[in-house]
């Protein structure tokens, strides 16, 4: 079980913040990668490169959730996801929470919804990980 927040609330502490630098860390690495490949298009991925971005940006985040339990700017901020059971993301997971991601992104009141909960929910979880169980916890040391 994950840590209690009333019992351990240093585990939950900045969390939100934390997630937001997290992302655009995540974000300009994505673009960064996105740039490199572009020239390997013959640079016709100028023309698709917000859906560029979406497929690399998807594998990224199902790529480090699955293989760390947090992406490279989660890992750089010291936060990580676990599973309801406090296990790490596996596979599956990883795969579930970047599409449960990838769809409130598609859906701005759906992004607006999670930010919310994160603020104000006592596990800070967005809506994606209340659906799924996971929660977002700065790491063990």
């Amino acid at each position: 079980m994950t840590p209690d927040p009333d019992i351990l609330p240093q585990f939950y502490q900045g969390v939100p913040s934390k997630r937001l630098f997290a992302w655009v860390v995540d974000t300009v690495l994505v673009v960064a990668i996105c740039l490199i490949i572009v020239p390997f298009t013959a640079f016709t991925g100028l023309f698709f490169f917000p859906l560029l971005m979406l497929v690399v940006g998807f594998i990224y985040r199902v790529a480090t959730l699955a293989s760390g339990s947090a992406t490279w700017g989660m890992r750089l901020l010291s936060v990580e996801l676990r599973q309801a059971d406090d296990h790490p993301l596996e596979g599956t997971t990883a795969l579930l929470h970047t599409l449960g991601y990838t769809i409130s992104l598609a859906m701005p009141f759906l992004q607006l919804i999670s930010i919310i909960l994160m603020l104000t929910s006592a596990r800070r979880q967005g809506l994606t990980d209340m659906i799924l169980g996971t929660v977002a916890l700065n790491r063990r040391r």
